[in-house]
């Protein structure tokens, strides 16, 4: 089993001291910056995370090695466990050489604090897209160590088709990397943020559709044609309605986009993955339907989403009736083969 989203994180600011120079590192002791809260006020005292996710010392939600190993590796035959975090540097309203370093500091205690600590983690390259040209630097310096294998960029007001962030493509593409999108506080929908926090988290999908739409009509697919892409805790029941419509637009109005040489929906099949979170039905019948739109049993790869509040368990996330060669595509080979991992 592959688990392809957990979120682990640091127990305070200041673990990320070490790892960053002046003027940054002075920002976080003198008490300067302390980082942003979410935007929403959540009912339960743990916020977003699971309540039995917190250590005892009080320390944050999946800071915890100890505890990751007793709620997810070992509890779940689990082989490969993909970190993605719970920090993004790009959604921190600050100068974009500060998210530059905070990123480049948060992937080095990534490294030591947890990849040097259990050989079944995997874990996300952290950017800041605002500086498109440090950002492929930064993929430069960590591309070639097997233990990152995926560039994770933040989905929000970022249209990453545009050609100014070619250079995070190029240099994913220079180092045989995945290139992941995650959704952030920063989504929105056509209506901006949306006052409660149930409005934001069902309008989430909106900006997976709208950054895959923004790569398919701006060429990203043939122009890095080599890349791999994936698409976490967006959900997918959604997908079948938006290649349809994609395709269809692309038969009436393909002429205004002659770089795109063919049907989205084929670009999409071949080269992208979807996390099963958060998991919307687990009716056997809904599930066989939608794949049977989708074309396709090599989309999905499983995703527990730990340690948050809507974690999907294996064993209940899935359907158990569903046929065990499409299980194993689900829950290992579609991510085995996305990432390249050894069996």
């Amino acid at each position: 089993m592959i688990d392809t989203d957990i979120h682990e994180t640091f127990t305070r600011w200041t673990d990320l001291v070490p790892y960053l120079k002046e003027p940054w590192r002075g920002l976080i002791t003198n008490g300067a910056w302390q980082g942003t809260g979410n935007p929403h006020v959540h009912w339960a005292s743990h916020g977003v995370n699971r309540g039995d996710s917190q250590p005892a010392d009080g320390a944050p939600a999946g800071s915890s090695l100890e505890l990751l190993r007793k709620q997810v590796l070992d509890l779940y035959p689990i082989k490969y466990g993909v970190l993605t975090g719970q920090f993004m540097p790009a959604v921190m309203p600050m100068q974009f050489e500060f998210a530059t370093a905070l990123a480049h500091a948060y992937n080095n205690f990534v490294s030591d604090h947890w990849l040097a600590h259990d050989p079944r983690l995997r874990s996300s390259i952290h950017l800041a897209p605002q500086d498109p040209q440090a950002a492929a630097r930064e993929i430069d310096r960590l591309g070639d160590d097997p233990r990152f294998v995926q560039v994770l960029l933040p989905i929000g007001q970022w249209s990453y088709g545009d050609p100014f962030y070619h250079p995070i493509f190029e240099a994913a593409a220079r180092h045989n990397l995945v290139v992941t999108f995650h959704h952030t506080g920063a989504v929105e929908s056509a209506l901006g943020k949306g006052r409660y926090y149930i409005e934001w988290h069902i309008n989430v999908p909106q900006g997976a559709m709208a950054t895959l739409t923004s790569l398919v009509v701006n060429g990203i697919f043939d122009k890095f044609p080599t890349l791999r892409f994936c698409v976490l805790e967006s959900g997918y029941s959604w997908l079948p309605h938006l290649l349809w419509r994609m395709d269809q637009n692309y038969r009436s109005l393909h002429l205004e986009v002659p770089w795109v040489k063919q049907l989205p929906s084929k670009y999409i099949r071949e080269r992208v993955k979807f996390s099963t979170q958060p998991t919307e039905d687990t009716s056997v019948e809904n599930w066989l339907r939608l794949h049977e739109m989708l074309e396709t049993d090599k989309l999905l790869v499983f995703a527990t989403d730990y340690p948050h509040w809507d974690f999907d368990s294996p064993e209940e996330s899935v359907p158990r009736g569903l046929p065990a060669d499409l299980r194993q595509k689900i829950f290992y080979d579609n991510a085995r083969e996305l990432f390249g991992f050894e069996d």
